[in-house]
């Protein structure tokens, strides 16, 4: 079978592609022949060595976290040859091979059914970047977010930005903001649906916040932009706001004025999926799943690359700014 492997840590030419066995189903395993796969920006951090996981022991590893395919083999109950899943496993990707290949024995807690009127590059979307599952989870178990309230989710093209602000208007915010860093952008995210988007080539991310707010600020911050953005981010909250890190697209070294956080009783998060148990994960899916079947979230697809195209399609998604997800076919 055709695979993306990693045999050692570096950049994107590390995305090589390579002809593997077709794995077999343990016991309460479900091979899975793969349609769509998602890319997410851990995919690069992990290939490019910069996480305690990239170890020489780690090599050679299989890429990718998530996808969507159909049912090739199966001894387990709930899922019969020929169902579409999704796939997912704790670890894929970075301490399991992952999904970047054209069959996957998964653990059957890993999968769940796609709905029948939800196509292959919209499933892969849907879990691509994770930003729902952020989202989800920052506001409801880290900011025990309330209807009414306001957030902030920097990035409008990204995963974390686009998508925490539809998973915010489904907890019932009155504002849900983004950040865009040209008009351009700013005007296509407006085009597509996203109302509240302050455009940083022409006014600072606190000037905005605060012109939207009536000066109050928001009571939740998710950024997963960090970098030279972070103080001005976490000065927007508002008293007792909550900030939640979850990412660093504009790089991992910021600025802050600690009074951000002291005088305004601040609460700061760090998010990864690890803070959460599977079963906690597990049920924030089965919510989204309903949003998704609904049409309540709808995922949006930047760029689709075939699997051979590994290495560009990872480098679109770190250097490209796509807006939208980006996602592999095979």
């Amino acid at each position: 079978m055709k695979a993306i492997q990693y045999r050692a840590y570096g950049g994107y030419d590390e995305n090589r592609p390579v002809e593997l066995p077709i794995p077999k189903p343990a016991t309460g395993e479900v091979l899975v022949k793969m349609r769509a796969v998602g890319i997410n920006p851990l995919d690069d951090t992990f290939r490019g060595g910069h996480i305690f996981l990239a170890t020489p022991a780690n090599l050679p590893r299989i890429g990718g976290q998530t996808g969507v395919g159909f049912v090739e083999e199966s001894n387990v109950d709930d899922f019969k040859r020929g169902d579409r899943v999704f796939v997912t496993g704790r670890g894929f990707g970075l301490v399991a091979d992952g999904t970047w290949r054209e069959f996957v024995a998964a653990a059957a807690t890993g999968l769940s059914h796609v709905p029948t009127h939800i196509e292959d590059d919209v499933a892969a979307a849907f879990l691509a970047g994770a930003g729902y599952i952020t989202g989800y989870l920052s506001l409801t178990k880290f900011a025990e977010f309330k209807p009414g309230q306001t957030m902030l989710a920097p990035g409008i093209g990204g995963a974390v930005g686009m998508e925490s602000v539809q998973i915010a208007r489904n907890l019932g915010a009155s504002l849900a903001i983004s950040t865009a860093t040209s008009s351009a952008r700013a005007d296509e995210a407006r085009a597509a649906g996203y109302e509240h988007v302050i455009d940083l080539s022409r006014e600072r991310l606190r000037d905005g916040v605060m012109r939207l707010t009536a000066g109050k600020g928001v009571d939740v911050v998710i950024d997963g932009v960090g970098g030279a953005l972070t103080g001005e981010a976490l000065g927007c909250l508002a008293n007792a706001g909550t900030y939640v890190v979850v990412g660093y697209a504009a790089g991992r070294e910021a600025t802050l004025n600690l009074t951000d956080i002291i005088w305004k009783a601040a609460k700061v998060h760090g998010f990864t999926l690890r803070a959460f148990s599977p079963e906690t994960i597990a049920a924030a899916q089965r919510i989204l799943l309903g949003y998704l079947a609904s049409g309540s979230i709808q995922p949006t697809i930047g760029r689709a690359f075939p699997l051979d195209e590994a290495g560009a399609a990872v480098r679109h998604l770190m250097e490209g700014r796509p807006f939208g997800r980006v996602i592999m076919r095979l």
